[in-house]
């Protein structure tokens, strides 16, 4: 890693805003990065080593990060979200029996033997893209919460799940590594509630203010660095250990000005760094030489938004339904994990990330299509 790729990197990394740019649109940021990694990576131009030491721990790190940041953007504090928590587990319980039955039948019928892992990407959610599109068209009302509650419950088992569903032999050792990261996570949500019950994390925000000290981005740093060093070598993704420290801050309230510090770290600098190093992993040529695997991304994300849009049989207007089915984080990370264990077939992460791309589509059009439901007289 020189300095001249990572100025082109963050110069490309602008894709990623300027494809979001036209609102109406509603194009998620991370479609334009990963068409960014995909330029100049091993699909495109092939000028930059997805695999050099420094660009892979720095994509590491923004992974880290944007789980972390995924995990605050539940809102595990609202009451009104837990009192629709029933419903949402109802809706995620027919989701999850309906993926199990499909992902069963696409794993045989690509051969793939990967039937848990699919179970793991057609039933998961992710809050990261969920919330911030019911934020920003002001959605509200019961069935609204319902379906929060259930991508919020979705995207939580899933990230949990998926170390045990990626590589089943290793499922003992996996359990083990997620409890310890768990744990950990437990007590760090325990240590700050104390700490802010007692009044202590009040001054020192105060102190770092006052100081411009930075404290509370360099305390959580530290911490969520270190869970992502457990979560290493207890052989258990980082995306757990980000997502876990997530909750645990959320659920004690996050500080608005560490949240801007956050999203200014994480938006502006690793987020994309790692959306672009994906990209450049990904080789599509693959999916030309192997058209089964171009079939079996639109297996994946059509599946997806089909076993969701099944929660409109239980009071969910069709389009949240589909809006539930849009996914980020869990297939992602199985396409990370998948490019760095080499646990995927050839063009398999490409497949994952197709299917994810398909359902951020339709979540697109879904938005929009509440959008204009909310806007009509």
């Amino acid at each position: 890693m020189t300095f001249p790729i990572l100025a082109l990197i963050c110069f490309l990394a602008l894709l990623g805003p300027l494809l979001a740019l036209p609102a109406k649109w509603r194009i998620p940021v991370v479609i334009g990065e990963l068409f960014a990694g995909l330029l100049i990576g091993r699909t495109g131009l092939n000028l930059i080593d997805p695999a050099e030491p420094t660009f892979t721990f720095l994509a590491d790190m923004g992974f880290a990060l944007i789980m972390f940041v995924a995990g605050t953007h539940v809102p595990v504090r609202d009451q009104q979200l837990r009192a629709a928590l029933g419903h949402g587990a109802i809706r995620m319980a027919v989701v999850a029996v309906a993926a199990a039955a499909v992902g069963i039948v696409v794993a045989a019928w690509f051969g793939s033997g990967h039937a848990p892992l699919y179970v793991v990407l057609l039933a998961s959610s992710s809050a990261a893209l969920v919330l911030p599109i019911v934020g920003s068209l002001k959605l509200n009302g019961p069935a609204v919460l319902a379906m929060t509650a259930q991508v919020a419950m979705a995207d939580t088992l899933a990230i949990v799940a998926l170390p045990l569903a990626l590589n089943p032999a290793t499922a003992g050792r996996a359990a083990l590594g997620s409890l310890a990261v768990l744990a950990s996570a437990t007590a760090l949500f325990l240590i700050l509630r104390k700490a802010d019950q007692s009044g202590l994390r009040q001054k020192i925000q105060r102190v770092s203010e006052q100081r411009k000290f930075a404290l509370e981005l360099r305390f959580q740093l530290a911490v969520l660095f270190a869970l992502a060093g457990l979560a290493v070598w207890s052989h258990v993704s980082i995306m757990l250990a980000g997502f876990a420290f997530g909750l645990a801050v959320s659920a004690v309230g996050e500080p608005r000005r560490l949240a801007h510090q956050l999203f200014a770290l994480t938006e502006g600098f690793l987020g994309p760094l790692f959306f672009l190093w994906l990209g450049s992993s990904l080789d599509l040529r693959e999916l030309a030489t192997a058209p089964h695997m171009m079939l079996l991304g639109l297996a994946l994300g059509c599946g997806a938004i089909g076993v969701h849009a099944l929660t409109h049989f239980l009071g969910l207007p069709l389009p949240l339904g589909v809006l539930s089915a849009s996914q980020l984080g869990v297939p992602i990370a199985a396409a990370t994990i998948g490019i760095q264990q080499n646990l995927l077939a050839p063009g398999e992460p490409s497949a994952l990330v197709m299917g994810a791309l398909i359902t951020m589509a339709a979540a697109t059009l879904a938005g929009n299509r509440l959008a204009a439901r909310k806007d009509s007289p």
